[in-house]
């Protein structure tokens, strides 16, 4: 399972973080997009091995109240539906 991630980690563009958003209903501004995909790039392998210590409130300084708010139901809801695949 983890190679299939990280092949797809390794081609994700900024784009494909976009689409993921705006399908969620979450509109993202350029610094957000930007800092988001700088995140989970360097970051994912991280979370992936320990999400339980994954603490979005660290970085709520770097998005919209709005998005925070949205991103924060994403995670809780997508961390239920696959951490048993972790």
């Amino acid at each position: 399972m983890f190679n299939i991630i990280e092949r797809f980690m390794n081609k994700m563009t900024k784009e494909d973080i976009q689409n993921f958003a705006i399908k969620n209903n979450v509109i993202l501004s350029e610094a957000e997009l930007a800092f988001t995909y700088q995140f989970v790039k360097k970051n994912w392998k991280i979370v992936l091995s320990n999400p339980n210590a994954f603490n979005l409130e660290r970085y709520k300084d770097k998005f919209s109240e709005e998005n925070y708010s949205k991103m924060n139901r994403l995670l809780k809801e997508y961390m239920t539906r696959y951490q048993s695949f972790l």
